[in-house]
């Protein structure tokens, strides 16, 4: 067997390659700890039988570039995710296999690989599957041999026992009984994609069909958990399990069940999740438990809540943590839209619960063991699912507790529980009302799954923490998380989490005053959810327009988009987002007249805000009864929502009381102290980045006369304050009546004044207005 260290430059080799310091010592890796260290607990498994032996010089052909691409396009295939291949390994593998010392030097120089940080990589990723398939039998076996002997003395024995398998040329049940084992190890080995090509690779030297199967379905979970669906779908369909026990159809199920989440018809994931359960319960409660809390996970996206709750108050035989007191009662029409998003379920490898070890007559292949699941981890899943289950029956106050309880202990350990734990905790925390407290265990949870996994939950835990900084009103820093959540998700193939981010982006955009990107993001969140049946996701998009139509001033619209949403009916929003629109709604719908619909609407309104769930309620209720209310109550309310503004943070709506409230001053003929109002409106909107509502700030202090920061150019000087707002409204598309709406005036006095416009600058017509006033508003500040 060759010895790395032979083979590594100016050791032995009696060769010379390229004089290189980053591909020293094996490259990062000492070759003293590459000698010593042990690879197998007992001796190391003998060569396959049918195995060609060591390979001989030239057994990779002798075209030595083409040579050093076939060792890296082997390597790859070892782990698809992988930076890069330790470039001491390559070397030694290549120095074996007596290709010429310019391969190096030959290779790099035509642009064919490049170096960074001791690894070596094919330039083009992609061309590493044409190189390996294209490349002769005999030569891929060859590689494969090289690596495995480059590999040993290594600290792992899996790259020595996948190169081995894959070098194999006769059955070798032994090294795939050994390659299997090496794939189940604890966490903090082998990466997930590592993980699945080595258990694909031990289902080719299977001994029977249902052992073959078992492994297909540990690989296809460990390519889903890698964020290469793709793969793991091309897996499942090789692994024909439909004569099999039902623990191992039922494990088929979940991984098919949690691929359809991440990128299908979530009505379709949900039924398949929901057939794994029942499959898994009588062999394996716990995995079965799994399966239901990602059936919630999916009925939750499409707004189901009386399934979510069929599926919380379901517990598989053997499995009962729900505390007592706490029987879940029969649901009522009163249900908490909490606005949690329940976290991903799933442990962090091999979900599937399937044989780790070698397969012998004498073990059952579906009954590992698995170490005894943590009294306090079960206590927190307990309080967790008792918690939910009252808050969507319509007992907030009876969920409340046992959440805490579980968001309190979550914080002190969830670390030793992994980013599944922690995301569960984040949920908790949004539906109690703890917005920080949501936000640090989401991010806590990124932290843990960049650190360790699994990859497919980065994007996931960017999605919660995003959707809290949201809800807390720090929109540039859920813009931030949202951004590159979409990039990890569509990455991973997490096609609906990507549409999320999506909708989340356009509320972002919503706020920001840029119409464009929310009309592209709403756009986008809503191809998939129609397809996929995300009605979370269509909700957000929604209510993301109808706020940029606020913005804007185009009432109607807005009334029109979003009284479905938050009413009665088979078009009504989903029921953990149809609250927190409420407000926006009762907005367009006051001053458009639609006054028995507002008032409906803010009923429903205060039996949530009553709730506790949203630190934003108590002061958007007393806004949105200022509305409705006459001139005697008006200005009270006004003031009792400012008072509850100071209680929590948030810029964004407290800004909006304030030009509310401003705005109502100016109409009563009471424009000093409207400006006071419209000008902390503006601060407000400033300092919280939403440009979009500082520009009617701006417009309303230019009513009362105030000149402000952004004065007008060129000749719209020319125009009085009343008449330039209705020059900037029509500049901007909307009808004589949208302008009347929008200033609360008559459709003739907007008429009478248009004239006057048109006179005073010289226009005929409304192209020529806009285009005028888009040409002097972009040489001021005006956003």
């Amino acid at each position: 067997m060759t010895v790395l260290r032979a083979a590594v430059p100016g050791e032995g080799s009696g060769r010379r390659w390229p004089e290189r310091p980053e591909l020293r010592a094996g490259h990062g890796r000492a070759a003293t700890a590459r000698d010593t260290a042990p690879v197998y607990d007992s001796a190391p498994p003998a060569a396959p039988s049918g195995s060609a032996g060591p390979p001989l010089p030239g057994a990779l052909g002798p075209d030595a570039p083409a040579g050093l691409s076939l060792l890296l396009a082997a390597e790859r295939e070892r782990d698809a995710r992988a930076a890069g291949a330790d470039a001491g390994v390559i070397l030694g593998a290549a120095g074996a296999a007596g290709l010429d010392a310019g391969a190096l030097e030959a290779a790099e120089a035509a642009g064919l690989v490049r170096f960074a940080g001791g690894r070596v990589r094919l330039a083009d990723p992609c061309l590493a599957d044409t190189v390996y398939a294209s490349a002769p039998p005999a030569r891929r076996r060859a590689a494969h041999r090289l690596l495995a002997d480059a590999h040993t003395g290594g600290p792992h024995a899996l790259p020595v026992l996948f190169h081995r398998a894959a070098a194999a040329t006769a059955p070798a049940p032994g090294i795939g009984d050994a390659l299997a084992a090496a794939a189940a190890l604890p966490d903090g080995g082998p990466a997930h994609a590592e993980r699945s090509a080595a258990w694909a690779r031990s289902a080719e030297l299977a001994a029977d069909e249902e052992s073959r199967a078992v492994r297909l379905i540990n690989a296809a979970d460990q390519a889903r958990l890698a964020g290469l669906p793709h793969r793991a779908r091309e897996l499942l369909s090789q692994a024909a399990c439909e004569g099999s026990r039902d623990a191992v159809r039922g494990a088929a199920q979940l991984v098919r069940g949690q691929l359809a989440l991440q990128d299908g018809p979530v009505a379709d994931a949900r039924e398949t999740l929901l057939l794994a359960a029942e499959l898994l319960a009588p062999a394996d409660a716990d995995r079965a438990l799994v399966a239901r809390l990602a059936a919630v996970e999916a009925s939750w996206a499409t707004g189901d809540a009386a399934a979510c709750v069929e599926a919380l108050d379901h517990t598989p035989a053997g499995l009962d943590h729900t505390p007592a007191g706490l029987d879940p009662a029969p649901a009522g029409p009163e249900r908490n839209p909490a606005g949690l998003d329940p976290a991903p379920a799933g442990p962090e490898r091999n979900p599937a619960g399937l044989d780790p070890a070698p397969v012998g007559p004498e073990r059952n292949p579906v009954g590992p063991e698995r170490a005894p699941a943590r009294p306090e981890a079960d206590r927190r899943l307990g309080a967790y699912r008792a918690g939910m289950s009252a808050v969507l029956h319509g007992r907030p106050d009876a969920g409340r507790q046992p959440l805490r309880e579980m968001v309190a202990q979550g914080a002190a350990t969830g670390l030793l529980d992994g980013p599944e734990a922690l995301l569960r905790a984040g949920g908790a925390a949004l539906v109690v009302g703890d917005l920080p407290a949501a936000c640090r265990a989401n991010s806590r949870a990124l932290a843990v799954a960049r650190a360790r996994g699994p990859y497919i939950l980065v994007a996931q835990a960017l999605e919660r923490l995003a959707y809290g900084e949201l809800r807390a009103g720090r929109h540039a820093r859920a813009r931030a998380h949202a951004e590159e959540g979409l990039r990890t998700a569509l990455g991973a193939g997490q096609d609906n989490l990507a549409a999320h981010h999506h909708a989340i982006l356009a509320l972002v955009a919503s706020v920001e005053g840029c119409s464009g990107a929310v009309e592209e993001h709403a756009d986008a969140a809503e191809r998939v959810a129609a397809r996929h049946g995300l009605v979370q996701t269509a909700t957000l998009a929604q209510w993301a327009r109808a706020r940029a139509d606020l913005a804007r001033g185009r009432l109607p619209d807005a009334a029109a988009r979003l009284g479905p949403l938050v009413g009665a009916g088979p078009r009504r929003g989903h029921f953990a987002v149809r609250m927190l629109a409420v407000p926006c709604f009762v907005e367009a719908a006051a001053r458009t007249g639609q006054t028995e619909a507002a008032r409906c609407a803010v009923s429903a309104f205060a039996r949530w805000a009553a709730q506790g769930t949203d630190p934003q309620a108590p002061a958007q209720l007393a806004r949105c009864r200022a509305l409705l209310s006459g001139p005697e109550e008006c200005e009270a309310l006004f003031t009792t929502a400012l008072a509850r503004h100071d209680e929590v943070a948030g810029d964004f709506e407290r800004g909006r009381t304030q030009l509310l409230y401003g705005a109502w001053l100016r109409r009563r003929r009471r424009p000093g102290e409207a400006r006071g109002r419209l000008r902390d409106a503006l601060v407000s909107f400033e300092r919280g980045g939403a440009f979009g509502w500082a520009t009617q700030a701006r417009a309303e202090l230019r009513a009362t006369g105030d000149a402000g920061a952004a004065e007008p150019a060129g000749p719209l000087t020319l125009l009085t304050p009343q008449q330039l707002r209705i020059a900037r409204c029509v500049a901007e598309g909307a009808t004589n009546r949208e302008v009347a709406l929008r200033l609360s005036v008559s459709p003739r006095t907007v008429d009478h004044h248009l004239r006057n416009v048109f006179a005073t600058l010289g226009v005929r017509s409304r192209v020529e207005l806009s285009r005028l006033v888009d040409r002097a508003e972009k040489t001021t500040a005006h956003p």
